[in-house]
């Protein structure tokens, strides 16, 4: 394994220092020999994958199909194709399975929802549905928000606003759903968004855990287990972050396991009965009495890890979008207004609950449109189990990778119409003032088929709340000079953060 590894890097490297006066020459579509179209992914890399990547999609019809190097299995199809990913996703799913290759990249894992298949997979989804579509976890989640709100974010931006300093909202986003995705899966508060924004290590380590794993989807297989085997590079990052996460996370678990025996022995109440009993790791221990600590532990890494960097990328987007659109931020207030009946001048600290959320329209368009613009997982990975013919034509074999692509599925003009990169919340509202139903095969931010997210409309809750509660209560100003660009990772974050000036707009 290691000499085989040796000789794929040698060849690679070799070949990219006799062409490197050319970088500027080199195209993702070109196959070259031996390598493949490995050097134009490179190149993209280097530059900007995302953009690259539009590029190639509008020059290929929305479905492109990459031709890795002859000796490392790189090769796959990517499409940001309506039809296609209707037919993938939805109408032959049972073909398109996530395999084995998403467990291996996502090895970390473990064996929780993200990286199931079939009766494991429903199984999770089973359980996790009946838990948090209940009204008991509903009240919970609201609740947890409200206190992260008022006792965490408010708080801090206090500080900044008073310290007239500048802050990375991504970064007090990410504390944010931390803290809260923590409450909501462990009934535990890790309060890393508190006033001096301390340094959490098992908080930062799931960034580790990123890199590595987007690291595995550039690398051919052999080259990152290379790593993994001398404990070098982005894997021995990612080993020392799965030692303080998986301590963090036993320790939960043995610590509400010990809690849940204590109240059963020393009350006659019903577990369900108690509203500080509403996490989703106690709805497993309460669930499942033979439940091991190793599955827990899964399903709390996956919650966690999907909680924290999803919502957080998805808020980082939508308040930059918004504060770099005076006319939307307007909007929104005015909507704030006149339909919750408050006014400004009352110079009071406010927040919003669920119910008065749900009359704003004109934001819930704007949240989906920040969604479909930035969707904070810009690819999804599945694998053909028998080969197959695609909507638009292409071939694709048994055992072949494809990636559906809802960040490049923003460039589609037939669905979005020509100003489809213009942030324009208006597009998602009816003529009569409701919202406009688009199909999640052309909205595909939350997946779409069977594999639908189970978490959309704490996401749309979460993001509402917060939103509100920063664009109310504060003037966001982003720093002068200050990049914006995605990143180049497996979630869709900030490159450089999003530095911003806060400035409180009550009394």
């Amino acid at each position: 394994m290691a000499t085989i590894g040796y000789l794929e890097m040698l060849v690679v490297l070799c070949f990219l220092l006799l062409c490197h006066r050319s970088w500027n020459k080199i195209s993702l579509t070109t196959n070259w020999p031996i390598v493949g179209m490995l050097p134009g992914l490179l190149y993209a890399l280097a530059v900007d994958i995302h953009d690259y990547g539009s590029q190639i999609l509008k020059q290929c019809g929305g479905t492109f199909e990459f031709k890795g190097p002859w000796f490392a299995n790189l090769n796959f199809l990517v499409t940001s194709d309506p039809m296609n990913v209707r037919h993938i996703l939805t109408q032959n799913f049972a073909n398109y399975p996530k395999g084995p290759e998403f467990k291996k990249l996502f090895e970390p894992f473990g064996d929780g929802f993200l990286n199931s298949d079939s009766d494991s997979w429903k199984f999770h989804r089973n359980m996790v549905q009946s838990h948090i579509r209940g009204s008991k976890f509903q009240l919970y989640l609201e609740k947890c928000i409200q206190g992260k709100v008022s006792k965490g974010l408010i708080p801090v931006l206090e500080q900044v606003s008073r310290l007239r300093t500048d802050v990375d909202l991504q970064d007090v986003f990410q504390r944010f759903t931390f803290d809260n995705t923590c409450l909501l899966v462990l009934g535990f508060d890790p309060k890393s968004l508190t006033v001096g924004l301390p340094e959490v290590p098992h908080e930062k380590a799931f960034d580790d855990v990123q890199e590595a794993v987007f690291n595995r989807h550039v690398w051919p297989e052999s080259i990152w287990r290379l790593q993994k085997w001398l404990q070098i590079g982005k894997e021995k990052k990612l080993s020392r972050a799965l030692q303080l996460i998986d301590q963090f996370l036993y320790q939960c678990i043995a610590s509400k396991k010990e809690q849940f025996c204590r109240s059963k022995n020393q009350s006659d109440l019903q577990i369900e009965d108690k509203e500080e009993y509403s996490d989703i790791l106690t709805a497993n221990i309460e669930g499942e009495s033979k439940i091991n600590d190793g599955y827990l532990r899964d399903m709390a890494f996956n919650f966690i890890a999907a909680g924290r960097d999803t919502v957080s990328a998805s808020l980082t987007w939508l308040l930059w979008l918004v504060s770099t659109h005076p006319d939307v931020k307007e909007k929104i207030l005015e909507e704030i207004k006149v339909k919750l009946q408050v006014k400004e001048e009352d110079g009071k600290l406010r927040f919003f609950n669920v119910e008065e959320l749900s009359k704003l329209v004109y934001l819930h368009g704007a949240v989906c449109e920040s969604l479909r613009l930035y969707p904070s997982v810009p690819f999804n990975l599945r694998v053909s189990l028998q080969p197959d013919i695609l909507p638009s034509g292409h071939r694709v074999n048994g055992n072949t990778r494809v990636f559906v692509s809802p960040y490049l599925m923003r460039n589609n003009e037939d669905t979005w119409g020509e100003d489809c990169l213009k942030f324009k919340p208006e597009r998602w509202i009816s003529e009569d003032g409701g919202i406009i139903h688009v199909p999640s095969y052309k909205f595909s931010a939350f997946h779409s088929g069977p594999r639908s997210c189970l978490g959309r409309n704490i996401t749309f809750i979460q993001m509402k709340m917060i939103a509100t509660a920063v664009l109310w209560n504060y003037d966001v100003q982003l720093v002068e000079g200050h990049p914006v660009s995605p990143s180049l990772s497996v979630l869709l974050h900030m490159e450089h953060g999003l530095k911003v000036r806060v400035t409180k707009t009550y009394v």
